[in-house]
């Protein structure tokens, strides 16, 4: 589910001290501004905010966690510094082209934004030059990256193979199936996915290695349409007694450390 922009406003302020607070303010207001702006020489002064936003939003800056309103922010955990570069974003409304000069020329934190701004920009960015960067994130080791990549917007433009693909490099990388914006919906009742999965359970099964227990997760969904939206049921003709049982393990939530983007996968994803 999308996030309402508003709702990770309010979140990311109930977080931020007052210093933090008036520079989110200002970015804001000059990103808006930014179409006014467009012909001028050198680097419009919203992407300098953007690249800042890890310093300006960074750790010293919350409020205590203890302080009133702070821990009774209803809004789902991001850090900070994407929130805002989310927000900066979408008041920019930049163009495609901006967009993929951001996410070229970034480090990973504003690649990274860029990915988690997708689905919020208004217009919308162009699909195949979007998907682009979908694409190039899902190539990479980096399991935050890839956790972006997955959100919304590839939930909703990647088509089936990429798709199923990326649920794999999940489970290979150890990226949480829960970082994949409509799972339930897409994986409902998908034969070819249940099919992958179940090759991949018994390749791990057959090394001695452990089965993650997002798999499981991912093929009850694939075998039946849970959903009344999702595609037709498709039969696998496989015992579900024949696969291992769920690992104790199970895939663990990405260090906040990010992998090197010079390791990169192939585009079809194997074991690692």
């Amino acid at each position: 589910m999308l996030t309402p922009l508003a709702t990770l406003r309010t979140g990311l302020e109930l977080r931020l001290g007052a210093g933090a607070r008036a520079w989110l303010h200002q970015a804001l207001a000059t990103a808006a501004d930014a179409p006014h702006h467009v012909n001028e020489p050198g680097l419009p002064p919203w992407e300098r905010d953007f690249a800042q936003a890890g310093r300006q939003c960074g750790p010293h800056a919350l409020r205590p966690e203890g302080e009133a309103g702070v821990a009774e922010a209803a809004v789902p955990p991001r850090d900070p510094a994407d929130t805002a570069r989310v927000l900066i974003l979408h008041a920019a409304a930049p163009d495609t082209a901006t967009l993929a000069r951001l996410y070229e020329h970034g480090t990973a934190a504003e690649r990274r934004a860029v990915l988690l701004a997708l689905p919020h920009l208004d217009p919308p960015p162009e699909r195949e030059g979007a998907l682009t960067l979908v694409e190039d994130a899902l190539r990479t080791n980096d399991t935050r990256l890839v956790a972006a990549a997955l959100g919304p917007y590839a939930a909703a433009h990647l088509d089936a193979h990429q798709w199923r693909q990326a649920v794999l490099k999940c489970l290979f990388t150890g990226v949480p199936l829960s970082a994949v914006a409509g799972l339930e919906h897409r994986a409902a009742g998908d034969g070819e996915l249940a099919r992958m999965l179940e090759d991949y359970a018994r390749e791990r099964t057959a090394a001695g290695r452990e089965v993650p227990s997002d798999l499981h997760t991912a093929l009850d969904l694939a075998r039946f349409p849970h959903t009344a939206e999702g595609p037709a049921a498709q039969g696998t003709g496989t015992d579900p007694g024949a696969l291992a049982a769920p690992g104790t393990g199970g895939a663990e939530a990405p260090e906040a450390g990010e992998a090197p983007d010079s390791h990169r996968t192939p585009r079809s994803p194997q074991e690692p």
